[in-house]
């Protein structure tokens, strides 16, 4: 009754997890408060505070994407499924865009100029909900080696537990 009627992926997936446990995802839904994993979980966040650092690693990343051929991957794709912009399969981040330039809609530029701003664009709301998250442990790469960090949290968490 929540999911929008116009919403397809919810609907789908709402769907699939009925198929797959034999209830309705509502009610493994309000099971939120019960524990789930028989042993404690520790959130480790690495990221960088500085926005326009992160601006810098999400376009640095596109481009070695392109340099290890996504180009050649999204066309194997294309030849083998008759894929459209509008699929689900397509909404992942930068395949969008790609496909686009191999239907000629976009200039090689504008692809590459899209595909980082929809990734900035994953990224934002990635960062609300982790900041949202009051037990997440956020590692800073001005305080030294992220993984020294992450180890004495770990062992930390461990002597605690």
């Amino acid at each position: 009754q929540r999911i929008n009627p116009n919403d397809p992926q919810r609907i789908q997936r709402a769907l699939e997890v009925y198929e797959l446990t034999g209830r309705p995802l509502s009610e493994l839904q309000q099971r939120d408060g019960e524990p789930r994993l028989p042993y404690p979980v520790l959130k480790l966040v690495r990221a960088p505070h500085d926005r326009s650092l992160l601006h810098a690693r999400i376009e640095q990343r596109f481009h070695r994407m392109l340099e290890s051929g996504f180009e050649a991957e999204v066309r194997a794709l294309v030849q083998k499924w008759d894929l459209d912009h509008e699929m689900p399969a397509m909404r992942l981040v930068g395949y969008r865009q790609m496909l686009r330039y191999l239907l000629g809609e976009y200039s090689r530029e504008e692809m590459v100029e899209r595909g980082i701003i929809a990734t900035r664009q994953l990224a934002k709301p990635q960062f609300t909900w982790l900041r949202s998250e009051a037990d997440a442990n956020w590692l800073n790469e001005d305080e030294g080696n992220v993984m020294d960090q992450a180890l004495k949290l770990v062992l930390s968490s461990a002597s605690r537990g």
